[in-house]
């Protein structure tokens, strides 16, 4: 309940530019909550959406104020889509990784593209590894593949998102280890309400303790 307060606050929040009078607020603030409770979804649905948007707006700026400059954010019904431009591939990593952070969340879409390009053969075996991992995922009927991210930087496969258990954890991290051409798996994947992994090694099947 508190959580569905502080979003509403946050979707009432343009009213100040219309004006502070009391006609004006209760006039603005009723809009918007009506738009919302029309919305698909219906009034909760809204104020999750919302809730996610700050809680990611919040990681974002802790961790880098120009991540935050560079991307944009639409969030609906639990589904996150992230666009824009970045210096590295390594802010696009790490700014999915703080939106899987936030609760609720369902799904990642990544449409973050990144200014400084890598050399043609590097792109086109991480764009195949990650590819190939997503459809080995989509096609387990064990795994529920919008749960998760993919992101591969130089062989380094980067999964991020939510399992179920372990049981499912341990088949996408089976997947990606046993994938052709990956140097290394970093796994950010929570199980609900415990620390995501570290590091796992494809030569060894083990989970490292630190993250490089």
């Amino acid at each position: 309940m508190k959580k569905i307060i502080t979003a509403l606050l946050a979707l009432s929040l343009p009213v100040f530019v219309q004006g502070c009078t009391p006609l004006a607020l209760a006039t603005g603030a009723g809009a918007t909550v009506g738009v919302a409770a029309a919305q698909e979804g219906g009034l909760k649905t809204a104020a999750t959406d919302t809730s996610i948007r700050l809680a990611i707006t919040d990681l974002w700026l802790k961790h880098d104020s120009k991540m935050y400059a560079r991307l944009s954010m639409t969030v609906k019904e639990g589904r996150v889509l992230i666009t824009g431009k970045v210096p590295n591939a390594d802010m696009r990593v790490d700014a999915v990784r703080l939106a899987w952070q936030a609760e609720d969340v369902r799904q990642v879409i990544n449409e973050i593209s990144v200014d400084k390009d890598v050399g043609v053969g590097t792109y086109m075996t991480d764009s195949w590894i990650t590819s190939d991992i997503k459809a080995r995922l989509m096609f387990d009927k064990y795994v529920q593949s919008i749960n998760y991210s993919i992101e591969t930087v130089g062989g380094v496969v980067y999964l991020m998102g939510v399992a179920q258990d372990q049981k499912e954890l341990d088949r996408v991290l089976d997947y990606a280890r046993n994938t052709k051409y990956v140097k290394s798996v970093t796994s950010y994947v929570r199980l609900r309400g415990e620390t995501p992994p570290g590091i796992v090694n494809p030569a060894t099947g083990e989970i490292e303790s630190s993250i490089h």
